[in-house]
């Protein structure tokens, strides 16, 4: 299942991507910004598991993710950092996963940053080890959808773009380095 709110595209100020990346099912979320308001354009996710060779799962990460990239004009993207496992296969396979998903929003010039997951969690819920469950009650009180999404994949992409967001790391960061003075004015704690 997939939700999507086309409408809001026009009239948005930064549309932001993310990523919850899997060799299985690879998350997606999409929220605009505008004026300050946060609103959700489009959750879902990317079914791997009928494609066998992982090669080709790669192949089909790359294409829905550029496509994804240009129906929505994205302006900035954000992907779950991988958590630490300890099978060793797995870890290689989603850190492919996870790379095919940079290079495709790289190969059309959207930037893209990446969170831990515990920052994700932190950033949506308050708690670092907040479950899937609770982020995706807290992202529905914050985005106001009418229909929860059947895998939680796509909350926890939704949850990343959020993220991004509340960081306010982006491309067009309007924070430019001062002088020394200011800067020593702003962090008295480094004099010498």
């Amino acid at each position: 299942m997939s939700y999507s709110m086309n409408s809001k595209i026009n009239q948005s100020d930064k549309i932001i991507l993310g990523i919850d990346p899997g060799t299985n099912i690879m998350g997606y979320g999409l929220i605009s910004i505008s004026k300050g308001q946060i609103s959700l354009l489009s959750m879902g996710a990317i079914h791997l598991t009928k494609l066998g060779d992982h090669n080709l799962r790669l192949k089909r990460i790359y294409e829905r993710i550029t496509g994804i990239i240009d129906e929505y004009k994205v302006d900035e993207a954000a992907i779950e950092a991988p958590f630490y496992g300890k099978n060793a296969q797995s870890m290689l396979k989603l850190g492919r996963a996870q790379g095919v998903a940079m290079a495709a929003s790289l190969s059309r010039n959207v930037p893209i940053m990446e969170y831990m997951p515990k920052k994700i969690k932190k950033s949506v819920t308050g708690k670092g080890a907040a479950s899937k469950e609770q982020v995706a009650a807290m992202l529905k009180s914050i985005l106001q959808y009418p229909e929860s999404p059947k895998t939680l994949d796509a909350t926890d992409a939704l949850a990343v773009a959020l993220c991004h967001h509340y960081q306010g790391k982006t491309s067009n960061n309007k924070k430019k380095a001062g002088s020394w003075e200011s800067f020593l004015k702003q962090n008295p704690e480094r004099k010498v």
